[in-house]
This record gives C-alpha cells, structure tokens and sequence, in this order.
C-alpha cells in the first residue's frame, strides 16, 4: 500500500480524485484502522486513538444524489494519520501469529482489495499529480479492431457457485455452495473490444469514462498518460453501458450462473491480473485460459459485468464479527461482476470470488461479453 500512496505528488492526499468516494487521506488510514478494529476484537490490541479508529474504520457508496461534501481541513494532519498507522502496524505485528486464521485472511484479502481500488482513484488525478514509475505501461497498441469472436453453444447443464466451508477461506457471500441449473445459451468468445463499442457510440451510444475525443479522434486516458484509442484492448464501462450495447447487438449480458457455467475447466492461473501491468491486453491475447466451450480470457484483462444484482446465496450467513462486508449491499443496485482486472491480485482469482458495484460506477476496471440469441 506504500508503494501505491508513494505514487502520488506533494499534497494530492488530499484531494478526492473520485466524487463518490472519500478523500485519499482516508484510505491512508483506513486500511491500518481496519486491521486495528477487526483484532481488537480478540482481546490481544490496545486501544489506543478511539476516535481515529472510528474516523477510518469504514468507506461510503453513496449515488449521486448525496455526495460527500467535506473539506481537506475536516481530516487530521498527514503526520498524525502516520503516527497512527505506524502504531497500529507495531501493535498488529504484535499480535499476529495469535489471531484467528480467518481474520489474518480477512486482513490481507482486505488489503489486497484496497490496492486494487485506489488504482481506480489514481487512474482520475491530473497526471502531473502522479510519479511514474519505470516501466509503467505496455507499448502502445496500434492493432486492428479484435471481435468478440464466434458465438460458442453452452448446452444445458447445472452451473456450481461459491464454495463448501471445508474449502478454504472465503467471504461471506461466497457461502454456500450453491448449483443452478441453466439453460443452454451462446456466448461470444471474447470480451467486446473498444473498436467494436466504437461503432456503438458512433450511432448513438454512451461514451465510456476512459475515452477522450480530441478533433475527431479518439484516445483512450490510462493512468500516466494519452495514447489513440487501442481497438483491439476490451471496453471497460459501466453495467449500464454494457446492457445497452448488449440489447444494440440483439443480444444481453450473462447471468452470475451463465457466466460459472461458461467459465468451466478455464484455468485461472493465467490471465493478465496479479498488478503485472496496468493496461489491458488485446482481447484475443489469452488464449490458454480457455473454457471447456471454447471460451476465452476469463480471468484477467478486466472484470466481466453480469445481469446478476448482488444477492445472498440461498443459506447465507453474514459474518459475526463483520455482518455488513456483503449484506449492506444486497440492494438491488448493486451487480455482480467475474473474472479479474489487470490490476487484481492473484488471490482473488478463484472461481468462488464475487466482485461487485453499482451499475453506473465509471470507475472500475471492468469489460463485458454478451450473449445472443441462437
């Protein structure tokens, strides 16, 4: 988390890159405040800066009806937000070897998840705001535009969702194991590229938030700089966007079970996530994470929008010890997203893992591939 805050230039933690979210001085402190306030509760932390813990102990979600509205001088100093997390990594240090596995996992997995979506605010500062790193971004991609490939036939069958408790750690709404039976459908191949959701904004379509049109030409804005549009890179947008260029085609996006049924037999291992780079990949760059239908790109080079609103499994149990993590959103407004971005850890890539954010959430690294009418 260091590494990703040491990204950013003089006092730009305290700006707010993204309106639905906190200022950046925020996550400095929530992360350290999470692991403070998830093993106190094992009676081995001192409790030492109550208020601070309460001020970082949790992030917002709000529409865009009831944005934040505070001001840089309503959070505390930088040192003193360091002093914090300084004391709170020496006492959680402390403590460590002794705390129940499922938390330690609870705190890593949590960690990990907050590197992935502060990439998300970085990618909105002004780039002379940023320190780029050596290396930072892949070559520029000139290809032509890569189709979403043939329609493959996923026959009738019985899709398995989340995972059994003997299975290893999980989130709450990864429980239970759950099987669906689905319907055959036809699935793309591929994720839909940008040169072929360029031909949906040209007749009309949403523009995605990544995109920048100068004198008639098209760039597409990455975290360090500008490059002309890659048509062959998938279109990351928003569900909404996503459900109407699917409905455009004729067709809509896969449901949670359609999408674990179409997944079968990928292997997960391989794809472009694991934060080795922070572009996508052209859509037809991964071919050896393919499905037993032919399939491909899974796992990797974005997340993958679902029609599924995000809801509990039948037998959910929320967490005793953080009964919100899942059960707040269990809105309606919320929807399910697969797979992995190029900027998600590896952990998070087993099949059993559920992504999710409101429909109109710009923000995320996340493309789509639709299903059409046989």
């Amino acid at each position: 988390m260091d590494n990703v805050f040491a990204l950013l230039r003089g006092d730009s933690i305290y700006e707010r890159p993204i309106s639905e979210r906190h200022r950046t001085i925020f996550y400095v402190g929530h992360v350290e405040a999470f692991d403070q306030n998830l093993l106190r509760e094992t009676g081995r932390l001192p409790e030492f800066n109550p208020a601070l813990d309460r001020l970082f102990a949790f992030g917002i979600d709000p529409d865009s009806s009831s944005l934040p509205s505070d001001a840089p001088s309503d959070w505390p100093d930088r040192g003193a937000v360091g002093d914090y997390c300084a004391q709170v990594r020496e006492n959680v240090d402390a403590c460590w070897n002794q705390a129940p596995e499922q938390l330690r996992c609870v705190a890593l997995e949590h960690r990990l998840m907050h590197a992935e979506t502060l990439a998300y605010m970085l990618h909105n500062f002004p780039h002379d705001r940023l320190v780029r790193p050596g290396a930072a971004e892949s070559s520029e991609s000139n290809g032509p535009v890569r189709r979403s490939g043939v329609g493959l036939e996923v026959p009738l069958g019985v899709a398995t969702l989340g995972r059994h408790c003997n299975e290893g750690f999980g989130w709450d709404n990864e429980f239970p194991r759950t099987d669906v039976e689905v319907d055959r459908f036809v699935i793309e191949q591929r994720k839909v590229s940008n040169g072929e959701y360029l031909d949906f904004v040209r007749a009309g379509g949403s523009t995605p938030h990544f995109w920048v049109e100068r004198g008639g030409t098209w760039f597409l804005r990455r975290m360090f700089d500008e490059i002309p549009l890659p048509l062959d890179w998938p279109a990351w947008v928003t569900h909404n966007q996503a459900a109407s260029y699917a409905g455009w085609r004729g067709g809509r996006l896969p449901s949670e079970a359609e999408w674990h049924r179409a997944s079968e037999g990928a292997d997960f291992a391989a794809g472009n996530f694991d934060a080795r780079r922070f572009d996508p990949e052209p859509v037809d760059a991964n071919r050896t994470s393919v499905s037993r239908w032919g399939v491909e790109d899974l796992c990797g080079n974005g997340w993958e929008w679902t029609s599924s609103p995000f809801r509990p499994f039948p037998g959910f149990e929320p967490f005793s010890f953080y009964p919100g993590y899942s059960a707040n959103f269990f809105d309606e407004e919320h929807f399910v997203l697969k797979g992995a971005s190029p900027r998600t850890d590896a952990v998070f890539t087993r099949h059993s893992f559920r992504n999710w954010f409101r429909r109109d959430y710009p923000y995320v690294f996340a493309g789509f591939r639709c299903i059409h009418k046989s």
